[in-house]
């Protein structure tokens, strides 16, 4: 007697339940997925007993007459599909024509459906796979699932259910999703007879993102900008990185409409965020791509839950360069908020008047009470008189010229400005302005942007406070000034021309075998980054040279930390984003620290920096550099609304 028998159509059909019927939610899903291809506006989704007991789906789509109707309860019954060419081109969500007879294998399911052209609709029953009656019946046209008593003759399935409550939560998630991925359709959850959810189709897909995330406050909205290409499009909204919090992504990830998961996508998303997203947090909001069919593979997971690109690394391309597009617009709309919207004019109210240095003068006000550091003196100097290096000192100040943005310490020679750059301070913009007649570059006119704050003074040492037209600025200087510093770092490393410092005493550092390892290995790296490292016998080197922007950093730390960065980046694997991290390092350890008073001068320069710069929001570790608070907010405060 043959081993090998053919399975029962019954048995068959079970089995595949396992598959695409997972729990209550499964049946959801498969359920909205035939009622969006069937081109339904409105969806009501009913819920009993935690989906064991009753899971109504009622919809207006175009409904099925009684030949279709009987078909579709046949297993691989599907009208999406019918040649190996259509497989390819998938462009439903619903295909393989195993959900209706899979779900009714496993329960007692009543169909009732009618085509908008009949008088009658057709109404079937089938009890676990059995069809009990089949008859003509008056109903409105689209169609209505009755699915109860789910999992009734697979106890054991069952059991394998969680909590009534755990399960209404995947319910409701999976209809969230659907309702998100398509916003022109009215969904309606009512779980025992009472609307938890009721999104109407007149809602923006923004307003019915908010009301899903029970999330106050603005997106940050993406589109393929600078691409017009309508096969690949990306759009979507995103929850500002300052407002996501700590713990597991919560991106709803759509493509071509459908609910995936995909840590590719993620990963996209999050580098195109690079630099705003503090460690452990993760991107927040809501993507839609859209891409040729042919280009995608949806037959690759039973639960249709993840898909497969041909092209997946130009997916990840379009999608993380779509991401830092939204978040370079968000940095100019931020800039005209904080800023105002004209900066290159006079301005009528002139930031810090009472405590401006004229333009003739030389020396500040007033001088802050600053410690010099060893750091200043006994490891960093100036350059040498003659010495042969692509540094470009700044030129001497004169008295049409800003002062620097520090100024000098009494009795310290040499002193190294807190904020200096290793680029020329632009001429005040006081004295631009007073010629109405000369013609501007762009760049001339860049260079001319000032901030228009009021600037009330610094707290603690660490935040500058200031006003505009809608209320309180409160700024984080050194994340402020880090920012600054590595985006000049990072422009300089790409074009490969960072600015170098000689240093009047070379700098003798000892490594061990795998520092001295990492040195050989990446020494064109670490020359890139405008350091002048020579090995000085053994394991010892000497630090010639460190990137002028480094301000005042200790040479040798600052080497031994971009030291470690190359070791950890071996064991990560993290491609070439570690260079972001060293840079990210080199700008922290020369931005102006806390607990360090800065002059109304160098206040002034530092908001006028952040002024011209294209990404200012955050420190290239994530943490927001800018705090907004508006009227409404500080009279709330002290209840005065």
């Amino acid at each position: 007697m043959s081993k090998i028998r053919i399975l029962p159509e019954q048995l068959a059909n079970q089995i595949a339940a396992g598959e695409v019927v997972e729990r209550p939610a499964s049946v959801v899903k498969e359920l909205l997925e035939n009622s969006l291809d069937a081109g339904s506006s409105r969806i009501e989704i009913e819920i009993e007993g935690g989906g064991t007991r009753l899971i109504r789906i009622i919809d207006n789509g175009e409904g099925m007459a009684e030949d279709d109707l009987l078909l579709s309860l046949e297993r691989h019954g599907t009208s999406k599909i019918r040649t190996e060419i259509d497989l390819a081109h998938i462009a439903t969500l619903g295909f393989r024509g195993e959900a209706i007879p899979s779900i009714g294998s496993v329960s007692q399911c009543t169909i009732t459906s009618r085509p908008a052209q009949t008088e009658l609709g057709t109404r079937v029953v089938l009890h676990f796979g059995k069809l009990i009656k089949v008859h003509e019946i008056g109903c409105g046209f689209g169609t209505t699932v009755e699915v109860r008593n789910l999992f009734g003759n697979t106890p054991a399935r069952r059991k394998f259910l969680r909590t009534a409550r755990t399960e209404l939560g995947h319910i409701d998630e999976v209809v969230k999703n659907y309702a998100l991925g398509s916003p022109a359709v009215t969904f309606i959850l009512r779980i025992d007879g009472r609307d938890t959810i009721y999104l109407d189709n007149s809602l923006l897909a923004e307003q019915r993102l908010a009301n899903i995330m029970h999330y106050q406050g603005p997106f940050i909205p993406v589109g393929t900008v600078r691409r017009t290409n309508n096969l690949r499009r990306v759009s979507g909204f995103l929850v500002p990185p300052e407002k996501v919090t700590i713990g597991p992504a919560k991106m709803r990830i759509f493509v071509n409409g459908r609910a995936i998961r995909d840590r590719m996508i993620l990963h996209a998303i999050t580098e195109g965020l690079r630099g705003f997203l503090m460690k452990g947090k993760n991107p927040s909001g809501l993507i839609h791509l859209i891409l040729p069919v042919e280009e995608v593979d949806v037959n690759v997971h039973p639960a249709k839950h993840e898909v497969r690109f041909r092209n997946a690394r130009d997916v990840h391309t379009l999608l993380s360069q779509a991401v830092a597009e939204a978040m370079l617009e968000q940095q100019k709309v931020m800039k005209i908020s904080l800023f105002g919207p004209d900066r290159t004019i006079a301005r009528t109210a002139v930031p810090l008047e009472a405590a401006q240095v004229s333009t003739a003068s030389s020396e500040p006000l007033f001088v802050p009470n600053r410690q010099p550091s060893n750091d200043i003196y006994a490891v960093r100097e100036q350059q040498p008189a003659g010495a042969n290096t692509n540094h470009t000192p700044a030129p001497p100040p004169e008295k049409s010229s800003a002062p620097a943005i520090a100024p000098a310490i009494p009795g310290a020679a040499g002193h190294q400005p807190l904020l200096a750059t290793a680029e020329p301070i632009e001429q005040s913009s006081f004295a631009q302005t007073s010629a109405p007649e000369r013609q501007e570059t762009p760049q001339q006119k860049q260079k001319t942007v000032r901030h228009n704050l009021l600037v009330v003074g610094q707290y603690d040492d660490l935040y500058i406070f200031c006003k505009n037209s809608d209320g309180l600025l409160v700024i984080d200087q050194h994340a402020a000034h880090e920012r600054l510093l590595y985006e000049k770092l990072r422009r300089q490393y790409l074009a490969k021309t960072v600015t170098r410092q000689i240093l009047m005493f070379p700098e003798t550092v000892e490594l061990s075998l795998f520092q001295a390892q990492l040195v050989e290995k990446n020494e064109p790296a670490i020359d890139r980054l405008g350091f002048t490292v020579r090995e000085f016998g053994g394991n010892t080197y000497i630090i010639s040279a460190v990137p002028a922007l480094a301000g005042t950093s200790n040479p040798r730390e600052l080497f031994l930390d971009i030291l470690e960065q190359f070791g950890s980046e071996q064991n990560r694997g993290d491609g070439g984003g570690f260079l972001d991290t060293i840079l990210a390092t080199m700008a922290c350890r020369a931005a102006v620290k806390a607990g360090t008073p800065l002059s109304p001068r160098e206040i002034d320069t530092l908001l006028n920096e952040m002024a011209r710069a294209d990404l200012f929001s955050h420190c290239p570790h994530g943490r927001p550099v800018v705090k907004q608070f508006t009227r409404e907010e500080v009279k709330k405060w002290f209840y005065r609304n």
